[in-house]
């Protein structure tokens, strides 16, 4: 699952290919949080270092990607390596997690499974319900400007406010069934990419990503399954910031 966005965010910032392998090892031990702290700061400090350089290069050559298309702006470029840490930040571990965590749960229900296999024309619905269903991204807090009256509580101005998307989406005031995964499922609306003038910026891509990526999985792989009982997948701890699993090992038939 790591590869796939950290390919598709090569191919977005233009790092040349014989990079790649180095830059993908580095924010995976950065973002990914699983390496010691001493080991972690010196992968973040070499991706700092790596994307000052690929500024500096596309300055001196531009390429056809999006950090050359914004030379042209005023952005300074500690500005432009800044922008090339946060689509890193918020494009590579979310989506990773989403396509592990998501074949998972479609490995957990054989029967949502063999649809979206048979059907492959399911994969835009199946997409949202599996962003609904799972959340990654469990929330973040939010600060109230003024007072609030919601659902019957005073929320004073200045307080701090934890928005839970994982628990919206479960919401049985807003779905039916909300705890079951139903790829033909047609009530819309999820919060996993938040919402109003704050959603995820790059929402768009982590779709195409995820409907592309899921059923080539499915066609490749038609007796995918398991390798071991699912009450035994490790699953990230409570304290991550995204959620996922650490592995998901799986098997298949030759």
């Amino acid at each position: 699952a790591k590869p796939i966005p950290a390919v598709i965010i090569c191919e977005l910032l233009g790092v040349p290919y014989e990079d790649r392998g180095r830059f993908q090892e580095n924010i995976d031990k950065f973002l990914s949080g699983e390496v010691g702290d001493e080991e972690l700061i010196a992968a973040y400090l070499a991706t700092q270092q790596y994307l000052a350089e690929l500024v500096a290069a596309k300055r001196a050559n531009p390429t056809d990607d999006v950090l050359s298309d914004l030379l042209d702006s005023d952005l300074t470029d500690e500005e432009l390596q800044g922008m090339a840490l946060i689509l890193l930040s918020a494009g590579f571990d979310t989506t990773a997690n989403m396509l592990a965590l998501g074949t998972f749960a479609l490995l957990q229900n054989p029967e949502q499974l063999a649809a979206l296999r048979a059907e492959p024309e399911l994969a835009e619905g199946a997409v949202e319900e599996l962003l609904r269903y799972l959340s990654v991204a469990k929330g973040f807090g939010r600060v109230a400007l003024e007072d609030v009256e919601l659902g019957g509580q005073t929320i004073k101005a200045g307080t701090t406010v934890l928005l839970t998307y994982n628990t919206a989406n479960r919401d049985p005031e807003r779905f039916t069934d909300p705890h079951a995964l139903d790829l033909r499922r047609r009530e819309g609306g999820h919060l996993a990419f938040g919402h109003g003038i704050h959603q995820c910026l790059g929402q768009q891509l982590a779709r195409v990503e995820l409907r592309v990526a899921l059923p080539a999985l499915l066609e490749r792989f038609p007796t995918l399954r398991l390798a071991v009982p699912a009450d035994e997948v490790a699953l990230r701890p409570e304290t991550a910031d995204i959620y996922g699993v650490k592995s998901l090992p799986v098997t298949w038939d030759s």
